[in-house]
């Protein structure tokens, strides 16, 4: 459970205590005096404002609206493996966009996007679904850059197994419950998941703190 999330429910135990406490009994006494129960209520609001804001239950929305889509490049012919489609190499990029590809049609493996900033980890992208979408020979995966404007990153494609796959979803889970976002060290990537292709990326504004 991450930190914002256990700040949001311990805003809501303060602020019910703060008015059961202040209810008069049966007998017309009070459990807390009205001196107490008020900085009470008013902390627990004021965590709740605070947790919600930050936590996933409100960004999650608004983040969904943020997505944009970069530069796309044209595939003439029949796909032979798994490529990128979008961005492409030498693009400069939003602080969330939609990493677009395509895929042959025997392809069965799952597909995820990593990225490597300048601080050289490697961090797995993804939504809801954690893999990358797929459906008709074309996948996408919501993609995040947090780094400093004009940052170059690798934007690497993997195809996984199950086993590899399991790995980098329970991560990203981790890193969620966590609230930190550590990063792999690239002898941390699972055998089990193997580099399709690479590019490199350049963030087109300041994206630090954003997500």
């Amino acid at each position: 459970m991450s930190p914002k999330i256990i700040i949001l429910i311990v805003g809501v135990i303060l602020t019910l205590i703060a008015i059961l406490g202040s209810r008069k009994s049966s007998s017309g006494s009070r459990l807390f005096a009205t001196k107490l129960a008020v900085p009470l209520g008013i902390v627990g609001l004021l965590m709740m404002i605070y947790g919600s804001y930050s936590s996933d239950l409100v960004n999650y929305t608004s983040q969904i609206e943020q997505v944009s889509i970069g530069k796309k490049l044209k595939i003439d012919g029949p796909v032979t493996n798994v490529k990128v489609v979008s961005p492409i190499d030498k693009d400069s990029v939003d602080c969330r966009i939609l990493s677009m590809g395509v895929y042959p049609e025997a392809h069965n493996k799952d597909i995820w996007v990593l990225i490597r900033p300048s601080d050289d980890r490697y961090y797995p992208q993804s939504d809801h679904t954690n893999t990358s979408y797929k459906r008709d020979g074309e996948w996408q995966v919501v993609t995040r850059f947090g780094g400093d404007k004009g940052e170059a990153y690798d934007l690497i494609v993997f195809e996984a197994n199950s086993s590899a796959s399991k790995f980098f979803s329970s991560t990203i889970e981790k890193w969620k419950a966590d609230d930190n976002y550590p990063g792999l060290k690239r002898n941390e990537i699972p055998a089990g998941a193997s580099e399709i292709e690479r590019i490199v990326v350049y963030s087109k504004k300041n994206c630090r703190g954003v997500f």
